[in-house]
Order: C-alpha cells, then structure tokens, then sequence
C-alpha cells in the first residue's frame, strides 16, 4: 500500500484543507506513514504569519524529508505562496502548490489519475470537526499578508456546506466549528449573498448534530441577525472567538483596523445580556510598531474586563509587503517579549477567574483527550475546558457534568448522566 503524511502549521482553515488531503488519499487506497516508514507522498501545508511561523515551516520541510525519505514532497500553503521560487530551489521539494490551486493540489501532482472531491469526512484525532466555509480576505490591515498569500475572499456555496456537515454528522460527529479566513465576508457565493447567520440558521437544522460554533469573526460583523441566530438557534454554543487585536483605539488605527475597542466591547456585552454564560475567545498582537506601555495597558485592562476564556496571543514581527513594516517606532524584541510574558500571565489569571465564576454549575461536555491519567477532558457547551473521571466514559461522549472545582489548567467536574440514570431506576 502506499504511504502518505500531512504536516500542518498555523490556522483552522490550514487544517481543515490538510484533513481533505488525507480524505482524499485514504479513499485511494494510501494509508498514513507511521515513524520510521518511507513515505511516498508527504505534504507540509504551511504558515507564514509571522516570522517564527516561516521557521517552522521550513524546520518541518526539512525533518519530514529526513524522517520519511518521500518519493514526492509537495509544500503548500500560505509560505508556498510567498516565497514560491525559494522553496523549489531547496533539493527535497518536489513540488510547491499555491493556496489558489491547493484544493486541486493532488491532480496537480499526479495529472494522470482522478481524484475525489476536495471535502472532508472526518476530523482525525479530533472530537469537533472545523468546516471551512470561506477563504481570503479584503481587509488588507497594515500588519497583515493573508491577503496576498490567500487572495480576497470567496466563499462556499452553502449547499456543499450542508452536505459536508451532514456527512460528517454521519460519521459521528456532534459539534462543527464554521472557519475560515474572515467569516465575517461569508456570502454563499451566489446573489442576492446568502449571510452567515442565514447560514447559521440552516446550519442549526441539521439532525443529529449537537453543537455550533463559530470561529474568528471581527466585533463590527456581530450585528442584530448573527446575535439572534447565535442566541436562539437550538444547538448554537454561547461561546464566540472575536477578534480583539488590541485594547487600544490608536493601536487598531495604525493596525488599519475597521472597529474600535469600544466596538468590541458592544459586541460581547449584547451577547452577555441575551445569555450570562457567553464566553469568548480572542486574538491579540503584542509589540506593534509605535505601540506604547500605556497602549499596551488599555490591551491588559480590556482584558479585566472581558475575562476570555482563552487567548491566542502573537508577538509582532515585519511581514513583507505590508505597511508596517515600513512603519517607525519598531518595539525592541526585549520589550516585546516582557510584554509577551505580561499579557499570557493576565490571560491565565483571567482565564481562571472566568472559571472560578461556575463552580457549582452544570454544563453539557463533549469528552475529548485523556490529558492526564485518569481523566477525560472536554469543554462545555460555553467552552470552559473540564476535567472529569475517566471512570467508564470515552471521547466524543456528551454528558452533563458538574462543576466542583478549577486548577490552572480548567475546571473538574463529576458526571451526572450516570446518577440521574440510576436515580431513575432507584
């Protein structure tokens, strides 16, 4: 049989369109190369928003090419598109495939066969399955070379959508994540544009589907119609991953921003007073050119004030071809990184303070991982990560749980399906 491997760095959407890759192959017969196999196919699918992620990209061309010796190494993603030329000079490339044609990637590769369709099935190793529902994006923010390397937005037509949660469903999925690379563009690809809460909507009618969530969207795109798709659709997750960047208006102004903080905290308030137990999660830069300690400051109080549930902080770096790396008033790497280590310190301090909040609560938990012997962990339906006794449960198993304590990893809960149960039978 032949052999493949996928390598992924950087976002959701990167993994989703790795998993359609392993989908399509498995179908034709390939099989995943475990440690110490030759491979025939590999595929890095790259990252290149900042400059550590070129690092990693280019560390992992090089160690999966070492480890598994492939017949064909094809390197994609957002690095292949940016610097085409220098990755076919390195001598175990075999191919470089751009984001515009990496959903035809295979055919590419290997032009005598015929493929199946670009779509996933399944979401290895993993209990919630990320459905991309859009790509690129038009905002070109000062910072930012997405837009060159994904190319502006287009979007899925929502009857594939459809189709592809129904199948994952299908295979035992309960929760779905809508991702893309700014959801907030998402227009169906047809006229009159079909919205994203329309989508959400449908999305929500699905049987046998449990759980809706919706990933990456800007403050200013949570209007009336997604707020009220989000509140009152039946299996829609009261938690949001909304975009921040920074706590600071003259920050966002030179990030080329199109909101305010004042936006932002609009948006998670409305949601707060239609459901108190609406969590979010958000991106943050650190270290932007000309970005002062007290900028940095409003960014760290902002925070006070929201609590996230989680926080996925980037320490800036020059980008090529964006305006801010032409900008003056570069923040010194040492100030970046003290300012790195504040920021993940408060994000941990709130984080546990969002959780201390429901102690005593009981929530619906998707199990996942055995992360540490003993427990499974899952996340609640507003996505708090729980720990609870493995005891005779398994992952991918919704249950209600209790929450009885929190450490600095998440919170510890007991099962109360099982009790309810025999309470029924007593």
């Amino acid at each position: 049989m032949k052999k493949y491997k996928v390598v992924t760095l950087g976002c959701r959407t990167n993994q989703y369109e790795s998993q359609a890759f392993a989908d399509q192959l498995k179908k034709e017969g390939y099989v995943e190369a475990k440690e110490g196999d030759k491979a025939d196919l590999c595929i890095v699918n790259t990252c290149t928003v900042t400059e550590s992620a070129d690092k990693r990209s280019l560390y992992q061309i090089r160690k999966i090419s070492r480890d598994f010796s492939p017949e064909k190494l094809v390197v994609t993603g957002c690095l292949a598109e940016r610097s085409k030329k220098e990755l076919e000079q390195l001598e175990e490339v075999t191919h470089v495939v751009s984001n515009q044609n990496k959903e035809k990637l295979l055919p590419e590769v290997f032009p005598e066969k015929e493929w199946p369709e670009f779509q996933i099935e399944r979401f290895e190793a993993h209990t919630r399955a990320f459905v991309k529902i859009q790509d690129g994006c038009n905002s070109y923010c000062s910072y930012c070379v997405i837009p060159y390397v994904r190319g502006r937005s287009r979007s899925k037509k929502v009857f594939d959508i459809l189709r592809e949660i129904e199948a994952l469903v299908e295979n035992g999925y309960k929760e779905v994540v809508l991702t893309g690379i700014n959801i907030g563009d998402f227009d169906g690809d047809q006229s009159p544009p079909v919205r994203l809460s329309d989508l959400v909507r449908q999305v929500d009618q699905i049987p046998g589907l449990e759980r809706i969530r919706i990933s990456s969207i800007d403050p200013d795109e949570v209007d009336d119609d997604l707020i009220d798709a989000v509140v009152n659709g039946e299996k829609t997750a009261p938690s949001m991953h909304i975009v921040l960047q920074s706590g600071s208006n003259l920050t966002l102004k030179r990030m080329r921003r199109k909101y305010t903080k004042q936006d932002f905290m609009t948006a998670t308030t409305r949601l707060l007073k239609e459901n108190p137990y609406f969590t979010f999660t958000t991106d943050i830069i650190v270290g932007f050119p000309g970005e002062t300690e007290e900028e940095f400051q409003e960014t760290l109080t902002l925070m006070d004030e929201v609590h996230f549930a989680k926080v996925h902080m980037f320490p800036y770096s020059d980008r090529p071809k964006t305006r801010a790396a032409r900008m003056p008033h570069k923040v010194p790497a040492t100030v970046i990184q003290e300012r790195k280590d504040r920021l993940l310190r408060r994000a941990e301090k709130n984080a546990y303070e969002l959780r201390q909040r429901f102690i005593g609560n009981e929530f619906s938990v998707l199990l996942e991982t055995e992360e540490k012997p003993g427990y499974l962990m899952g996340h609640t339906e507003n996505f708090l990560p729980i720990y609870v006794p493995k005891e005779n449960l398994r992952p991918n198993t919704l249950i209600r749980v209790k929450c009885t304590g929190n450490n600095p990893k998440g919170l510890i809960g007991e099962n109360q399906t099982d009790r309810k149960i025999q309470t029924l039978f007593a």
